[in-house]
This record gives structure tokens, sequence and C-alpha cells, in this order.
């Protein structure tokens, strides 16, 4: 299993969006699974990944909550408690076991 971490530089999300990461996979049985950080600087690179925001969750190639156009921008998910900028950790578990069934 592939996992990257896509973000833009500066994002003040990489750090915990990392961390909630990394636990997941824990979690989801794939503690041997290393993560990758892919910084995104252009427009046609958003474009290229796929990359709807930053922080993005890949695995394999694919955006675990695709769905959004492209670009380079925040990214908000929606939580427990509102619009944030990472997702709660139950929704990075359950769309890691998801993709990976």
């Amino acid at each position: 299993m592939k996992a990257q971490l896509f973000v833009v530089r500066d994002c003040p999300n990489q750090a915990p969006a990392a961390v909630l990461f990394r636990r997941a996979l824990d979690a989801a049985g794939r503690p041997d699974t290393v993560v990758e950080t892919v910084v995104v600087t252009t427009e046609r690179d958003a474009a290229r990944f796929g990359f709807a925001g930053s922080p993005s969750y890949f695995v394999d190639g694919r955006d675990l909550f695709s769905g959004r156009p492209t670009g380079l921008a925040c990214r908000v998910y929606p939580t427990s408690t509102g619009l944030r900028g990472v997702p709660d950790a139950s929704a990075v578990v359950e769309a890691l076991r998801a993709m990976t069934r």
C-alpha cells in the first residue's frame, strides 16, 4: 500500500494531518505503511494528482475523500464538531478499510 499526504507549502494542518494518517493506518492494521508527504506547488500538478486541497489523504494514488474539484487551496472536512482542517479519525479509518477491502 502506498500512503501519501498531499499538502500545499506552509499548510497549517500538515502536522495534525500526518499524525492522524499515521494513527488511522495503525488502527486499520497497516502499521508498516510509510506515509510520504507530497507538496503540491502548481495548479497543473494539482490537476495531475487529483489534489482537492490541503491536506489530502491518498492511498495507491486515490484520494480517500474524493469528489471535490482540484486546486491549490486549503481543504475542510465535515466532522462531528463542524467543518475542520482534518477529518475525524474514524472517517479516515473507515475510508482506509473501505479502500483496502
